[in-house]
């Protein structure tokens, strides 16, 4: 009996604690359905579907509204001015990077992704410092990209024109391709080593650590060696699960539109020819193309929430008081699908950026890697991946879908954190 007084009493705390803590925050924060006390607002969003979840609430209560996940609060912002305005306009303030349980498990809050303040600021410039000094953005790299494309084709006239899924091979791509760049070395589809990696990336990765062994005795460094082999870690997983995704939701979604794909393929005939090599020169004179690939992204909303930030103080923001540290949720979904600025967003169509005339036409609202302080380091490499797989995979084969393409769905399979395509097979056949 004296258990059951116990249990109750503790009970009737976390209860109270629960609804102070929530209370004591309505004032300064922007308005949100009630929350439940110690789950908050978990039951009143679909975990199979947050995107569409945060959308509803924003229905309700606008742009800017507050969840409960669990007993602390989230800020979600909904929209592009919302989005804008925080992540570009006040970039610094929103430039921490939010609570994600799952990665502080693994990551400790080491590396470019997870970290934050003095530490993040640090990694992150020097990233962009060595993967400039790899190459990136210059000629070096794109070699590498060429390379690997041309070894992408090899791999998919293995198949012999047979229906085949096309997962695994257009995942090994994007991998060799920060391989060749952190490794300087290229790796057979087929190689152990390379599977393992696939599989694992925090394995095999101790070759980085001789230039920084000065660095492990002093302690203000952020360049310590599980920082770096985070870091590492985090450009394998960022840089290969995300590009190789968007390939494989491209491909899809270029069966299903038959059309879009003869007009991709007779600008790269009258462009580039079958026999000469693709090359970021041409993405100029291939306005469909380009066209094409930022429709990809947008229609597909590869990460619908965005990684979550943090503001770094106490922000006021549209008449709000935002804490520091509290977390911010920033709606891709609801910029990348605006109705107002793409017409009919949840129709795919390469027209939403191009105008009249068929020349590509920049929009503001493409945020396919975010935006402001936290923007993707590797979107340059990305983009040229993109652009070099893809005219290179549409200059050798003809798609063959194994199906009517009228019934191929594309919805994703999974609409949580990511955006993941339903699997599918298709024949690719010589041209």
């Amino acid at each position: 009996m004296d258990l059951v007084v116990v249990l109750v009493l503790c009970l009737s705390c976390l209860l109270l604690l629960s609804l102070w803590k929530q209370s004591s925050r309505k004032g300064k924060l922007p308005p949100g359905p009630t929350p439940l006390p110690i789950i908050g607002n978990i039951l009143q969003l679909d975990v199979r579907d947050i995107s569409k979840s945060l959308s509803n609430i924003s229905k309700v209560y606008g742009p800017v509204f507050t969840l409960y996940l669990g007993l602390e609060p989230t800020v979600v912002l909904h929209g592009y001015e919302a989005v804008k305005e925080a992540l570009i306009d006040l970039g610094e303030e929103f430039s921490g990077r939010g609570s994600f349980p799952v990665a502080q498990r693994v990551n400790k809050g080491q590396g470019i992704l997870f970290s934050n303040g003095k530490r993040w600021k640090e990694i992150r410039r020097f990233s962009l410092m060595t993967l400039r000094n790899f190459g990136m953005g210059k000629r070096s790299i794109e070699d590498r990209v060429q390379e690997e494309a041309r070894c992408l084709v090899e791999e998919f006239r293995k198949t012999n024109a047979s229906p085949c899924d096309p997962t695994f091979i257009l995942g090994c791509a994007p991998c060799n391709v920060i391989c060749s760049i952190v490794f300087h070395n290229r790796f057979d589809y087929t190689d152990q080593n390379f599977l393992n990696l696939l599989e694992k990336f925090n394995e095999n990765l101790r070759i980085l650590s001789s230039p920084w062994i000065q660095e492990k005795h002093n302690q203000e460094s952020e360049f310590t060696f599980d920082n770096l082999i985070a870091t590492v870690s985090d450009l394998f997983g960022a840089g290969t699960e995300t590009t190789s995704t968007t390939l494989r939701y491209a491909l899809l979604l270029l069966l299903k539109h038959p059309e879009v794909t003869a007009k991709v393929q007779e600008e790269i005939d009258r462009v580039i020819g079958r026999h000469r090599n693709p090359c970021m020169q041409d993405r100029s004179h291939m306005p469909y193309m380009d066209a094409m690939i930022h429709e990809v992204q947008r229609y597909i909303d590869l990460v619908p929430t965005n990684l979550p930030h943090a503001v770094t103080c106490d922000v006021k923001f549209r008449n709000y008081l935002i804490p520091k540290g509290t977390t911010i949720l920033t709606s891709l979904t609801s910029v990348l699908h605006d109705d107002k600025e793409f017409p009919k967003p949840e129709v795919f169509d390469p027209g939403h950026f191009l105008d009249e005339r068929g020349n590509f036409k920049k929009s503001d609202h493409f945020m396919a890697f975010s935006a402001g302080k936290r923007i993707c380091v590797g979107e340059g490499l990305a983009r040229m991946e993109l652009f070099l797989f893809l005219t290179t995979i549409l200059q050798k084969f003809t798609l063959k879908s194994v199906v009517d393409p009228k019934d191929i769905d594309t919805t994703p399979i999974a609409s949580g954190f990511v955006h993941v395509p339903p699997s599918y097979q298709l024949c690719f056949i010589p041209v």
